[in-house]
């Protein structure tokens, strides 16, 4: 009797879904088992909407058209996405890098792109609920009026996750250990509470002064957001915040692309 034999049948490679999906899911484990991470990324946004509320009490809003409550609950979105995806991920890749896992990674199928999206999903998931959340309660429960262009506000949020997210990973490159991330992701963080209307609005400062952090990293993306939520910016004004979170975005991915480390700092 002849043999059997079993018809061979071709290896069929993981769709990018999938392997995004897998990459996130792995990631998720980490962050629930790092309480550190997990406090600063669940808890410091809604901790800092009262430090900004705070802030605000010591400056005058005349002049602005924002109430305390409108101006903290707008910088509030804004911190949340610095925190919870600047400040978090940073470590994350440095750790990662450390770790050997980005280097085993880029053996398998997935692309570069897709193990530093896979990466950043889950702290982008967590940023975006945090944001829902915050409008629905400013709304709800703090008076404040409810998203005037729901789109551009979308459009904010969206590119101020893009951008912070390719910040992360060249900060990281900038990043010895996972220790260290706490001092180089200092001065972004602070020139963006300080100056890109996260606690202060840019109405608020002396002309020449607001003129210069309107070029900041993230002041184009609390612009958007402010004036989605909120309504009353202008058309040049709106133009000039998306011209400049696209330029700052542009180089910021090529930075990644040029210098980001796949293999441990020596």
């Amino acid at each position: 009797m002849a043999a059997t034999t079993t018809p061979h049948r071709p290896r069929t490679g993981t769709t990018a879904a999938g392997r995004l999906g897998a990459l996130a899911r792995a990631e998720l484990v980490l962050l629930v088992r790092n309480r550190t991470a997990l406090f600063v990324t669940l808890l410091m946004p809604l901790l800092m909407i009262g430090s900004i509320r705070a802030g605000l009490d010591e400056v005058g809003l005349e002049g602005t058209g924002l109430t305390l409550v409108e101006a903290a609950m707008t910088g509030g979105l804004g911190m949340a996405l610095v925190i919870v995806v600047y400040l978090n991920l940073v470590p994350a890749y440095v750790t990662r890098r450390e770790e050997l896992v980005l280097k085993r990674l880029r053996t398998g199928e997935a692309s570069d792109a897709e193990i530093l999206t896979g990466t950043a999903l889950p702290s982008v998931a967590l940023a975006l609920v945090q944001c829902v959340i915050m409008v629905v309660a400013a709304v709800a429960f703090l008076g404040v009026r409810a998203p005037q262009r729901p789109e551009l506000l979308v459009a904010g949020v969206l590119a101020g996750i893009v951008l912070l997210g390719a910040l992360a990973a060249f900060t990281a490159t900038l990043t010895r250990t996972a220790e260290s991330a706490q001092l180089t992701t200092m001065p972004l963080f602070l020139v963006s509470a300080l100056g890109s209307g996260l606690f202060v609005p840019l109405e608020a400062f002396p002309e020449k002064v607001g003129a210069v952090c309107a070029l900041l990293p993230v002041t184009g993306v609390v612009t958007l957001v402010r004036g989605g939520w909120l309504g009353g910016a202008d058309a040049g004004e709106l133009v000039r915040a998306g011209a400049t979170t696209l330029v700052w975005a542009v180089v910021a991915v090529f930075a990644v692309r040029r210098r980001f480390r796949w293999e441990p700092r020596h």
